[in-house]
């Protein structure tokens, strides 16, 4: 039996929820690479409910929650933000800030749906394209990126615990 899975628009109040599913995924991406300790620390100043809270509160940013039925669980979710890098134009670029998804649920088409709400909302609010950073050691998010359309725009560096990581940039052209 395939795991049904709903998309909707998070909104305020689904801040704990957004931080539990942020943390869990990136101490599931990111145990065996990063420090413990370091992890922990990261988790608690970028993955906390009072950060999800400003972005749920701030009309430029939209963030899609999915949720397993029945229940609600959440299980991933996507940001879709002005983009914070250092080579994006205000004016034309959005960025995917986050796509987290539990491990168990890559592979069923829930990533591809949370990016195709972005892609719609990015068109519909006139960005010629979407970057995102992606840490250059993940190679399953980078070829679901790739499978996506995404290629290579530059790298940057990404500091966790003290320790300095390689992350690629990644675009995609909205232009149809």
């Amino acid at each position: 039996m395939a795991t049904e899975i709903s998309i909707r628009l998070a909104k305020v109040g689904d801040e704990d929820a957004l931080a539990l599913v942020g943390q869990a995924t990136f101490l599931e991406t990111f145990s065996g690479v990063l420090d413990g300790a370091a992890i922990v620390e990261h988790c608690r100043a970028t993955h906390s409910s009072a950060q999800y809270r400003q972005w749920l509160e701030d009309p430029r940013y939209r963030v899609w929650v999915a949720e397993v039925i029945p229940g609600n669980a959440p299980v991933g979710y996507l940001v879709l933000a002005p983009p914070d890098l250092s080579l994006a134009d205000p004016s034309r670029d959005l960025e995917l800030k986050r796509i987290y998804l539990l491990g168990r649920y890559h592979g069923g088409g829930t990533g591809k749906r949370l990016l195709a709400q972005a892609l719609e909302q990015a068109r519909s609010m006139g960005a010629a394209r979407l970057l995102l950073g992606v840490y250059a050691g993940n190679d399953a998010a980078i070829g679901f990126y790739r499978r996506q359309g995404f290629g290579n725009l530059t790298e940057r560096k990404f500091n966790v615990g003290g320790r300095i990581y390689d992350d690629h940039v990644l675009s995609l052209s909205l232009s149809t």
